[in-house]
């Protein structure tokens, strides 16, 4: 009789598991692993050295290969890595890997955290102002120009304009926009009268920046168009910056001077406003987005866009709402921005 009770209980299904018991083991074999803090160590210096980024990016240095401002360029993104070393700190089975990312996770969401929220963004303003690099070889200047004035903007800049497609764009947007001027690859339409257009020297040798007063019915606003040199990452010689970096500088002076107290900058500045290098515009500026755009509003590339390199900012306005616009034939992104005079 002994030997057959033995039987059915060793051949007996096992009952239902009691709430918390899994839960519970768990914990007691995490408690009985004494390596639990010792494993990951090198996971926790990569968290500790990831914080550093994000809170001392400003003090990387740029002289050599201008790896600051490329890091800066591409500062959101480092934000990934976090759960990245969150999977291998489980994986290892390190409590200290994982709870040494809290630092970079708190970092983290104290400088992007904000570009998160939603409702930034509000109904009304008095102006609505698009922008768009349309890329020297796009195949549609006509739909193109036709996109961007779709989305209902009072003013219009366009930023690598080649001398033969002028025409094409001068002639989809002239029904919309009866004023507008033209100075070197860079221009200017607008549903109000334009005052003294002119261009803009950013020391490059031809005209990519212009500027002019818009006579709006709330009074007059300086606006200017510009696109600064292109960025390139190269093995030899890093992130070549350094032609971008001086015509931001010429730019900056340019604004500081400009006529009115009412300031808006559109184009593509091949830069993002982490970029220590843009100061001499960002530290005079307001980005629309950061200040009532939902998200990051990447611009660039526009099949995947990584950065923020084309700009609204503002002087002596209020931003209202901020947003890109659908893709057109170019590699950028347009975007948008309400503001209230």
């Amino acid at each position: 009789m002994v030997q057959a009770y033995r039987a059915e209980t060793e051949n007996a299904e096992p009952g239902p598991e009691r709430p918390g018991a899994r839960l519970r083991a768990l914990c007691h074999r995490l408690g009985s692993d004494r390596g639990i803090w010792r494993r990951g160590i090198v996971l926790a210096l990569c968290a500790v050295l990831l914080t550093l980024v994000l809170v001392l990016h400003a003090q990387i240095p740029n002289s050599v290969g201008n790896a600051g401002s490329l890091i800066e360029t591409f500062l959101p993104w480092f934000g990934l890595l976090v759960p990245v070393l969150l999977l291998l700190g489980l994986l290892r089975r390190s409590a200290t890997a994982v709870v040494s990312l809290v630092l970079p996770a708190v970092v983290w969401l104290n400088v992007f955290g904000g570009l998160l929220l939603t409702g930034k963004s509000h109904p009304g303003g008095d102006l609505t102002v698009a922008t768009h690099n349309v890329n020297a070889g796009n195949p549609d200047p006509a739909g193109t120009a036709q996109q961007v004035a779709g989305s209902g903007a009072d003013i219009v800049a366009l930023q690598e304009l080649p001398a033969g497609k002028v025409g094409a764009y001068e002639d989809a947007l002239a029904d919309r926009y009866p004023h507008h001027s033209v100075q070197g690859t860079v221009g200017l339409w607008s549903k109000y009268p334009l005052g003294r257009s002119r261009p803009v020297d950013i020391k490059m040798g031809w005209t990519r920046a212009m500027q002019a007063t818009v006579t709006t019915p709330e009074g007059p606003v300086s606006v200017f168009v510009a696109h600064l040199p292109s960025v390139r990452v190269k093995l030899d010689a890093g992130f070549t910056a350094g032609q971008r970096d001086r015509s931001a500088d010429a730019l900056g002076e340019a604004i500081a001077d400009a006529p009115n107290s009412r300031v808006v900058l559109l184009g593509d500045l091949n830069g993002t406003m982490n970029d220590r290098s843009l100061n001499a515009v960002t530290a005079q500026m307001r980005s629309t987005q950061g200040a009532a755009g939902d998200g990051f509003g990447f611009s660039w590339p526009a099949s995947f866009p990584m950065a923020r390199i084309d700009q609204i900012m503002v002087r002596g306005v209020e931003p209202v709402s901020s947003w890109t616009l659908p893709a057109t034939d170019s590699d950028h992104l347009p975007i948008a921005a309400r503001i209230q005079l």
